[in-house]
């Protein structure tokens, strides 16, 4: 099929509304995507083909990733392409990662497949184990035989940890979910950790604390902490996590980056707006939105589908890390 450009001059009419109608005949199986900057392919027989329309199932990780941009935009996707997206009732941190509460809920949940956002080992290895089709969005998904998507965070991880050595730092602390250290640190961790001992520095428990994922035990767990030998620097997991050390921090009269360095893995828009920067872990979230509207579409025709595409990421300095304090 050509190009949309060209259509657009042949015609003579809007580049939007020629894309409007390519999706349209794609949906109708008229055209087959070929990803993106390609050209659509014409269906042989002129006709839709027999793809068959699905109900997905999401599963977030919190409450906050329904209004995830790229949540938005693959929702919005996913259903102007014709499936049937449904939403399960409770996230995967109100049922603890737990693999049979997850598993009587998805029970009762009308769906062909599903997309988990930020799934433990335990809750993927169930998926994959029911036979049905699954995508992991993010979590734990390496090493596992699943269709997924997710930022390469490994690098990324020991480019910031390198950076707070180089300013001095040796008490730096990562602070991340149990689904992320249990039963073993994840790929980004153990980058994280490997850093640190290739620079001599003596691993304990103190550089990746363990906590039980709940708010109470996060607090604990933060003051426990800053009791005697307290970190100079803190690499925080979630923007909520950030923001609540930001605000333990403030209440103790410590201040960032003079007395605490503070990186973010995630990015957040509400960062533009603050000064200092904030350091942290930036990631096109486009190629994710691409990845998981592709996957729909070769289940929906029947192909086999298990590739898993991670996404570039880097680290973004800011005013929130400094030199150590002496």
């Amino acid at each position: 099929m050509p190009g949309r450009d060209k259509l657009a001059e042949e015609l003579g009419v809007n580049r939007k509304t020629v894309e409007a109608a390519l999706v349209k005949l794609e949906a109708q199986g008229v055209l087959e995507s070929q990803g993106a900057g390609r050209r659509r392919l014409i269906r042989k027989s002129g006709r839709a083909d027999a793809r068959r329309m699905l109900t997905i199932g999401l599963l977030f990780h919190d409450a906050d990733d329904p209004a995830q941009g790229f949540v938005i935009d693959a929702r919005h996707e996913l259903t102007e392409k014709g499936y049937a997206v449904v939403e399960a009732p409770l996230n995967l941190k109100r049922l603890n990662m737990d693999r049979k509460r997850v598993a009587r809920m998805i029970g009762r949940i009308e769906a062909d497949a599903w997309i988990v956002l930020g799934g433990s080992l335990e809750v993927l290895e169930w998926f994959v184990g029911r036979g049905k089709p699954v995508f992991a969005l993010f979590g734990r998904r390496r090493g596992l035989e699943i269709p997924g998507v997710g930022p390469d965070k490994p690098p990324a991880y020991a480019a910031a940890t390198r950076e707070l050595i180089r300013l001095g730092h040796r008490r730096i602390v990562l602070m991340c979910g149990p689904e992320r250290r249990i039963p073993e640190p994840g790929a980004s961790e153990r980058a994280f950790l490997a850093e640190l001992a290739s620079h001599g520095i003596a691993l304990s428990r103190f550089h990746l604390p363990d906590w039980d994922g709940s708010i109470e035990g996060f607090h604990h767990r933060l003051q426990s902490l800053f009791r005697v030998t307290p970190p100079t620097a803190m690499i925080l997991d979630e923007v909520r996590l950030f923001a609540a050390v930001q605000a333990f921090l403030a209440s103790r009269g410590l201040r960032v980056p003079e007395d605490v360095s503070l990186v973010c893995t995630d990015h957040d828009p509400w960062f533009e707006w603050c000064r200092p920067t904030i350091a942290h872990i930036r990631w096109d979230t486009r190629p994710v939105v691409r990845r998981i509207v592709n996957w729909a579409g070769n289940l929906s025709r029947g192909r086999s589908d298990v590739r898993q595409v991670e996404v570039p990421a880097e680290f973004a300095p800011g005013g929130t890390i400094g030199r150590a304090p002496k």
